[in-house]
C-alpha cells in the first residue's frame, strides 16, 4: 500500500497489532488528522481491519481526518519512523509477545519517540524488561470501544520518565480523550482496579442470591452508575456530604465480599466454556443477532454520552 501523506497531517503514528482494540485507536488517530501506519502480520486480514477502521472513523466524523491516511504493513521492520511521533503496541496480552515487539522496537523506533502499550493487565516495567531505552515506555490503557470511550490510562513504569507521560497525556488531550495519570505500575492499574472491587461484589450478590444478573446490571446502569457521567464518585460523595458516606461505610463494609479467589459462579462458566457473546452462552443465551443489536445499542449510546462529555469540554 501507499506510504501516507503528510499533507494535512497532524502527525504520525504507528499502532502495532490491528485487532479491534489496534483498528478503533488506528480510527481515532485519524478522525485526529494523524497519519496512521498499522502493523498486521495477517494480510489476509487486512480489507476486514479496513472494514473496522473506517466504521469507527465515520463514527468519529472530523473535518480534520479528510487528508490523513492509514497505511498497512506486516512487520514493524517495514515502518518509515522517520516521521513517526508516537508508537503504540495493541497486541494480544501475552507476555513474550509484548517483550519481543518491545525489544524490536527499542532498536529501530528513534530514542526521543515515546513508545506505549495498551496492555490491560500486564506491567510495562515488565514489558519492557531488558530494553535499553525503557525510559521512554510507558501504559497506555485504553478501554473498548477505544475510540468512543475518552477516559485512556497513561501508566508510569518504574524506570518511565515523566517526560514521556507528560508527552502521551498531551497527544491524547489532542485527540479529544482525557488522559487519566497513574503514578505507579501496579496491577490494574487505576480503573480496572476500582472496576474489579466492583465486580466481585456484584458476582457475589449472585452467588448469594440477592439479585438476579439483570437487576445487577440495572443497579449499576439505572441507578448510582447512571451519575457517574456527571460526576466521578470522590466528586459526588463531597457534593452529597462525606459524613453520611462514612456512616454507611461503617455499616456496610463489614458485610461486603472481601475473597481473594474469583467468584465460584464465574470460575465455573469459564470453565463450561460459557464466555458470554463470544461463545454463544455465558449467563445468558446469545445468538448473532442478539450480540449484533447489542453492540449497535452499546456504541450508539456511548456515542451520545461522548458527545455530551466534549461538549462540556
Amino acid at each position: 500500500m501507499a506510504q501516507p501523506s503528510t499533507l494535512g497531517a497532524a502527525g504520525h503514528a504507528v499502532i502495532v497489532g490491528c485487532g479491534i482494540m489496534g483498528c478503533d485507536i488506528a480510527a481515532l488517530f485519524l478522525s485526529g488528522g494523524w497519519d496512521v501506519t498499522a502493523v498486521e502480520p495477517d494480510r489476509d486480514s487486512w480489507p476486514s481491519r479496513c472494514e473496522r477502521v473506517d466504521a469507527s472513523r465515520r463514527q468519529l466524523a472530523s473535518d480534520r481526518q479528510e487528508h490523513a491516511q492509514l497505511t498497512l504493513v506486516e512487520t514493524v521492520g517495514q515502518v518509515d519512523y522517520g516521521s513517526v511521533a508516537v508508537v503504540i503496541e495493541a497486541a494480544p496480552e501475552q507476555i513474550e509477545l509484548k517483550r519481543r515487539l518491545f525489544r524490536e522496537l527499542d532498536a529501530l523506533v528513534p530514542s526521543t519517540v515515546p513508545i506505549a502499550s495498551n496492555a490491560s493487565a500486564l506491567r510495562i516495567t515488565d514489558i519492557a524488561e531488558g530494553c535499553r531505552t525503557k525510559h521512554r515506555m510507558a501504559n497506555l490503557h485504553f478501554f473498548m470501544p477505544a475510540h468512543l470511550v475518552p477516559g485512556v490510562e497513561v501508566v508510569r513504569g518504574e524506570m518511565t520518565d515523566a517526560d514521556t507521560c507528560d508527552r502521551l497525556a498531551d497527544i491524547m488531550a489532542s485527540l479529544g480523550h482525557k488522559p487519566i495519570r497513574v503514578a505507579r505500575d501496579v496491577p490494574g492499574f487505576l480503573a480496572n482496579r476500582i472496576q474489579h472491587a466492583l465486580m466481585r461484589e456484584a458476582w457475589a450478590v449472585i452467588d448469594e442470591g440477592l439479585a438476579s444478573p439483570d437487576d445487577v446490571d440495572m443497579a449499576v446502569r439505572y441507578a448510582f452508575g447512571f451519575r457517574y457521567i456527571s460526576a466521578g464518585p470522590i466528586l459526588q460523595k463531597e457534593l452529597a456530604g462525606l459524613d453520611p458516606h462514612l456512616m454507611a461505610a461503617r455499616t456496610i463494609y463489614p458485610t461486603l465480599c472481601n475473597d481473594d479467589q474469583p467468584s465460584a459462579l464465574l470460575s465455573r462458566l469459564v470453565s463450561e466454556n460459557k464466555l458470554g457473546a463470544k461463545t454463544g452462552q455465558g449467563l445468558r443465551e446469545w445468538p448473532p443477532e442478539r450480540i449484533r443489536d447489542e453492540q449497535a445499542r452499546s456504541e450508539r449510546l456511548l456515542l451520545a454520552a461522548s458527545r455530551l462529555l466534549r461538549d462540556e469540554g
